[in-house]
């Protein structure tokens, strides 16, 4: 009995000595100390930051939108009659002048047409000359003027008819602009509504883009918006002249146009363009890093510096930039806001600042 007690003893004191040996080697005992001692050292919890002296500055409200490039008038020319072209007076890509020729479709049967009708109509004007001259001598009836004059009439109706039968033959510039690609060639048979070529005046060209509905009642004609296009490294200005007057049911935005001069063609029809448009402008606004916002319920809280601890204060927020935020109410100028390590960031907490801007 004794022997095996021995025995329990000596398994037990070995088991104890390698527990000790693997637990130094493995460091539990100096991570326990490393632990206290870090907990004791007074300056380990002070938290290096950023901060920024807050002042007043000038802010704009901008609402940011997507637009597109139209041109001032567009139109796609097409016949209003079935025929044979005759003759085409234009070449692609170049500028015509409001009233030019483009197009001539056959019209030899309505010429033919016209001639006729010319015999008729001189006749009937003679004839209802002489009636008139008899008539006055009390040598005919009125109606046998009558007639005469109805037939003079019906005359003079059928030469309109053809003239404007004719002039539908003929394809004529509706404004100054220029012509794009051809789709038709001399000599090729149109029906009425066939697509001939485009027309576009592009000086001046219209920028068209959306308002967000709340902002609605802060756009008015003659105001002026900036965009940029990729094609162009600059921004670009123009004036608003038009405005929906209804709301879009679908997106809830309101469509704006403005016009831009486009003097040297440099925007064509279709770009794409990116539109900033200020709703209004603020001289002495208080605005902070929108990364040192903390939202929370019910708020939101800044942390500013003082007197190397960190204190929280909450605050009212106004417009918001991509990168800014107005703060209305919470903060004063000359606060030092701090703007990093606001997820380690509480309340009275030791900091110290490494970077003041």
């Amino acid at each position: 009995m004794n022997r095996i007690l021995k025995r329990i003893i000596s398994v037990v004191l070995i088991v104890a000595v390698l527990l000790l040996l693997i637990g130094k080697k493995a460091g539990w005992f100096d991570e326990k100390k490393e632990t206290a001692s870090a907990g004791q050292g007074p300056g380990a919890e002070v938290l290096p930051v950023s901060a920024v002296v807050l002042k007043p500055g000038g802010l704009s409200d901008i609402i940011i939108s997507t637009g597109t490039v139209l041109a001032d008038e567009q139109v796609e020319l097409s016949p209003e009659v079935a025929g044979r072209i005759t003759s085409l007076g234009f070449k692609e890509g170049s500028r015509v002048k409001k009233g030019d020729l483009l197009l001539t479709i056959n019209d030899a049967e309505l010429l033919a047409l016209q001639r006729k009708n010319n015999y008729a109509l001189k006749l009937a004007e003679e004839r209802e000359a002489r009636q008139r001259s008899l008539l006055a001598k009390e040598a005919i009836s009125q109606e046998v003027y009558d007639r005469a004059l109805t037939e003079l009439n019906t005359v003079q109706a059928e030469a309109a008819l053809i003239e404007a039968q004719l002039s539908k033959t003929k394809l004529i510039a509706p404004f100054e602009g220029i012509i794009g690609l051809r789709y038709v060639s001399e000599g090729a048979y149109v029906v009425p509504g066939q697509k001939i070529a485009g027309l576009a005046k592009t000086s001046p060209v219209k920028i068209e883009f959306t308002v967000p509905e709340r902002f609605a009642a802060s756009v008015k004609p003659g105001e002026k918006v900036q965009f940029t296009v990729e094609s162009i490294n600059q921004s670009l200005f123009a004036e608003v002249y038009a405005i929906e007057p209804r709301i879009d049911p679908v997106t809830r935005a309101l469509t704006v146009r403005a016009l831009y001069p486009n003097k040297s063609g440099e925007l064509n029809p279709g770009t794409f363009a990116r539109v900033e448009f200020k709703l209004n402008h603020m001289e002495n606004a208080l605005t902070v890093p929108a990364q040192a916002v903390v939202p929370e319920l019910g708020g939101f809280k800044v942390f500013v510096y003082n007197s190397g601890k960190a204190e929280a204060r909450n605050i009212t927020i106004g417009i918001r930039s991509s990168d800014a935020v107005q703060v209305t109410s919470g903060l004063n100028a000359g606060d030092t806001l701090i703007t990093t390590g606001i997820l380690q960031m509480r309340s009275g907490l030791p900091v110290s600042i490494d970077k003041l801007n």
